[in-house]
């Protein structure tokens, strides 16, 4: 399932490690904005990260799961990348 991931973190060294981490599961679509095709273990890897290296109480993760109709009417205005649902998987 397409997921959004956006974050506001404060120390700049957890920022980038929190950035780079992501990147191995999707794609930088703004700077603080991920858009990723997350397995349920993948993203219960990305929930136990933020659980176990930010700091909550200063720092803020939102992670939104969109299903596959809401985001074949989703749409890009601008610069961007759409990220789309394919019916085969590279493995």
């Amino acid at each position: 399932m397409i997921t959004v991931i956006t974050y506001d973190i404060t120390e700049p060294r957890r920022l980038n490690r929190l950035r780079r981490f992501l990147k191995e599961y999707g794609i930088r679509s703004q700077r603080s904005v991920f858009e990723c095709r997350l397995s349920r273990a993948e993203l219960a890897d990305i929930r136990k990260y933020c659980l176990s290296r930010l700091d909550l109480k200063e720092d803020s993760v939102r992670i939104y799961r969109i299903c596959d109709r809401c985001m074949a009417r989703a749409f890009v205005q601008g610069q961007g990348i759409k990220l789309t649902i394919t019916g085969w998987e590279i493995v």
